[in-house]
């Protein structure tokens, strides 16, 4: 399984890119800033980019999406309840960040809770991920789950947990979330986080201070 993490953009917002093996189809996570480094590893390793996928629509995590279509041709994949976002720089936060002239467009498909993502379904490779929905620091956030692993945005970090006072966020929503959503999962499936360092649900269901 290949999985890179690359912080990008000023806030350091963590895209990752996601594929079986060298050569196969992958998925990008989260591209919140230029896509050059994205771009390089796509090609260093022969991938075909599939979708583009947010797990929630702010700012930090959609600013490399135009560039990023515009190399690659790839489709944005974003849940229903964020999808209007995309288009609204006051929503996604762009305007207060000042690059409301990144140039946003709607998604080419929405998604939803149970959704499946499939990766080179036609090989013995194949990757199925799972979409699942855990709003609270945004209507449409999502998880994406994995065989052993979970990339859940801004909903659970290494030590803490989302913010829930941007328009549209919900405390008890984003603690529902976690505690019903991600803290089900194993102890050893590994946590890729929106910012900041990979850990595992385990570690933060011990050690997490805003879970106890």
């Amino acid at each position: 399984m290949f999985i890179r993490c690359l912080p990008l953009g000023p806030l350091e917002t963590n895209a990752y890119i996601v594929a079986h093996e060298a050569g196969y189809d992958a998925i990008v996570i989260d591209p919140g800033g230029p896509p050059d480094e994205i771009l390089q590893v796509l090609d260093d390793n022969g991938f075909r980019l599939k979708a583009i996928i947010v797990t929630h629509a702010h700012g930090d995590h959609i600013a490399g999406i135009p560039d990023l279509k515009q190399a690659t041709g790839a489709p944005v994949w974003v849940h229903e309840a964020d999808a209007a976002m995309l288009t609204d720089p006051e929503a996604n936060l762009l305007a207060w960040t000042g690059m409301e002239e990144v140039p946003t467009a709607p998604p080419d498909r929405v998604l939803r809770d149970g959704d499946a993502v499939v990766l080179d379904d036609e090989s013995p490779g194949a990757v199925i991920l799972r979409v699942v929905h855990t709003p609270g620091h945004s209507p449409g956030g999502i998880s994406v789950v994995g065989e052993g692993f979970v990339f859940c945005g801004d909903t659970l970090f290494a030590g803490g947990i989302g913010r829930s006072d941007f328009p549209g966020g919900s405390e008890r929503q984003l603690m529902q979330s976690i505690r019903e959503k991600l803290l089900t999962l194993a102890d050893d499936t590994i946590v890729y986080p929106g910012h900041g360092p990979e850990t595992s649900i385990g570690h933060e269901r011990k050690y997490n201070q805003y879970l106890m």
